[in-house]
């Protein structure tokens, strides 16, 4: 395994990250238990989940049910040495129960879910806590003086963003620092070959900032997995996917004819390539099996050449570089 400093801190964390999502969804406890052993004996220090994981969620998402963490803490409760092997990371500002105060990101909620968190977990502390949304009704002094409160009662050591946009994280940080706080450490974004939106903007501000970037779906929902090959197969049957694949077929059909001559599955490239930029500190693998997380893991050592990432580049174009340059000239 190799590790990667999370953005500016002093705290490493292993290049592949396991996502828990599928925890109490798609797998039950006693694989979720497997998975996690699994990843932990790979050398995968970094866990990441959410309070809201787990589901299954109602479809108006008015609220979640927390199983994800519960597994997590009962895998904890059974060998609390694991705990100081991990470097655990949930999240804040989904709905968790039908009350106005129940989501987002008031001090009151921040509060309220963060002790929650904790209870579900079993333990004292969480590594990284990280906003799921952005809230832009809340005043970041507010956001801050609760992150920061925690931060003091040693409930949480660093704090993270998820789905922010540039002028985000750029307001956040402007925030922290005029309360001389560190800030964010790092943010989590839809990013993969297929959705290359962040590089206008979210991108270059992390990179300002010291952030580190953790890509959520690299794989594109199961779209750069190697889809044509299982077309008809599990989750790859989904109407959703299906229209995704008839959408992008040529580009899928030259993805996976490069795969197959550089003798790497899909997944596999799908992830090194988000490893090759210099602001990804991990990429998230949610697997629902073991085996799933063990095919992953080659990604960490493959090495693509500047020929390669150019051929990608031409199956999978992104948005023309960082902002301004990509629209104005």
């Amino acid at each position: 395994m190799q590790y990667k400093h999370l953005g500016r801190t002093g705290l490493k964390v292993s290049r592949i990250a396991l996502g828990t999502m599928n925890f109490g969804e798609r797998a039950d406890e006693a694989a979720s238990f497997k998975i996690m052993d699994a990843a932990l004996e790979a050398g995968i220090n970094f866990f990441d989940t959410a309070d809201v994981y787990g589901g299954p969620q109602s479809p108006d998402m008015v609220k979640g049910y927390g199983t994800s963490e519960e597994i997590i803490g009962n895998w904890l409760a059974q060998n609390p040495a694991r705990r100081d092997k991990i470097v655990l990371a949930t999240k804040v500002y989904q709905p968790m129960d039908t009350g106005p105060n129940d989501k987002y990101l008031s001090a009151y909620r921040i509060r309220r879910a963060c002790e929650a968190s904790l209870r579900r977990l079993k333990t004292d502390h969480i590594d990284l806590y990280q906003m799921h949304h952005i809230d832009r009704a809340t005043p970041w002094e507010e956001i801050w003086q609760a992150m920061e409160q925690l931060i003091r009662e040693g409930k949480i050591t660093y704090v993270g963003s998820s789905n922010f946009a540039g002028w985000d994280i750029a307001t956040a940080q402007c925030s922290a620092a005029s309360r001389h706080l560190l800030g964010l450490a790092s943010e989590q974004s839809l990013y993969n070959l297929s959705q290359r939106t962040i590089e206008l903007e979210v991108i270059p501000a992390l990179r300002h900032f010291g952030i580190g970037l953790i890509p959520w779906s690299p794989m594109g929902m199961g779209l750069l997995g190697g889809v044509l090959g299982k077309i008809t197969e599990g989750r790859r049957a989904a109407p959703g996917l299906q229209q995704q694949i008839r959408r992008f077929r040529p580009q899928l059909e030259a993805y996976e004819a490069l795969c197959q001559e550089l003798g790497q599955a899909p997944a596999v490239v799908a992830l090194a390539w988000l490893l090759h930029n210099p602001v990804v500190t991990s990429v998230i693998s949610g697997p629902r099996t073991v085996e799933q997380l063990q095919q992953n893991l080659p990604a960490i050592t493959l090495k693509l050449s500047d020929e390669t990432l150019a051929k990608l580049d031409a199956i999978w174009p992104g948005p023309g570089g960082e902002a301004p340059q990509a629209y104005a000239w």
